[in-house]
């Protein structure tokens, strides 16, 4: 696989980071990344995931930009839950179902074990 020019950017006001450096990435990106990325590298390589591929790759990518809001330390930092609601819609499309049907489950789950709204931390529980 080629290096890449390592790109930083950010969805609020794509800030991008024009460090001349070659990077692997080998991750999962938005649709339009390439086109974005393409204005600032001189040697990119960008290939489309097989079906069988993606969801092992939107698992990695819930799990990436689940970890970058554990790390950002700030509740805040909504640009992150941003990222892990698209990556939760794509696993929905990939799985078949329709967003609509998906909501009708959460709302099913929600109904008979709560939100989080409370805030309630379990401690203990004994058997």
């Amino acid at each position: 696989m080629a290096n890449r020019l390592s790109l930083a950017i950010r969805v609020s006001g794509l800030d991008v980071n024009e460090e001349e450096s070659m990077t692997e990435h080998d991750k999962l990106v938005r649709d339009r990344i390439p086109e974005i990325v393409r204005a600032h590298a001189t040697d990119l390589e960008f290939r489309s995931l097989e079906p069988a591929e993606r969801p092992l790759r939107l698992t990695d990518k819930l799990a990436e930009e689940c970890t970058e809001y554990q790390e950002s330390g700030e509740i805040g930092e909504l640009v992150d839950v941003v990222e892990v609601v698209e990556v939760v819609h794509a696993i929905v499309a990939a799985s078949g179902l329709t967003w609509e049907v998906f909501e009708e489950m959460r709302l099913a789950k929600r109904a008979a074990r709560g939100g989080f709204d409370d805030g309630v931390l379990l401690i203990r529980a004994e058997r």
